[in-house]
């Protein structure tokens, strides 16, 4: 089934990956009443490797925004994969990004820009939500960056 959404994507240039499989005892996303958590989501790039470093150190914020923007289409894959038609998605409601980063890097939120913005891009007002984003010393596998979120759906 393509929609609206999916139109959008392709005028966009965004070409959406299989959806990633868990790396543990969770699932991808759970449904409760209308809303759908979706577990963090890591920057596994089309060309399957992981987008690594530390922000500060070893790459650069603009490179932590590109990891960022990874999540978030590997998020859309999930939705995609669970809801069959990417206009169900009535709201994304919260994310929260995660930025390995040194301890004295405070560009989080400019980092996390990058999920953000694909996602106002893709889904315009649906896509505007609230939102945290958090420094860590330390993320699984070495990535760069990791976006959870909640997203309302349509019945």
């Amino acid at each position: 089934m393509s929609g609206k959404t999916e139109a959008k994507l392709e005028e966009l240039g965004i070409k959406i990956p299989p959806p990633l499989t868990p790396k543990g005892n969770y699932a991808q996303a759970v449904k409760s009443g209308n809303l759908l958590h979706l577990c963090g989501h890591i920057p596994l790039g089309y060309d399957g490797v992981l987008m690594k470093g530390k922000v500060g150190k070893d790459i650069t914020a603009e490179r932590g925004y590109e990891s960022a923007r990874m999540c978030a289409i590997n998020i859309i894959s999930t939705l995609k994969t669970e809801l069959k038609s990417l206009d169900k998605v009535k709201k994304i409601v919260k994310i929260v990004g995660f930025v390995n980063c040194t301890d004295d890097f405070e560009g989080q939120p400019a980092v996390i820009n990058g999920a953000s913005d694909l996602f106002v891009k893709v889904f315009e007002e649906r896509g505007v939500h609230a939102r945290s984003a958090v420094g860590s010393n330390a993320l699984p596998l070495g990535i760069s960056t990791e976006v959870e979120c909640v997203v309302e759906i349509e019945e």
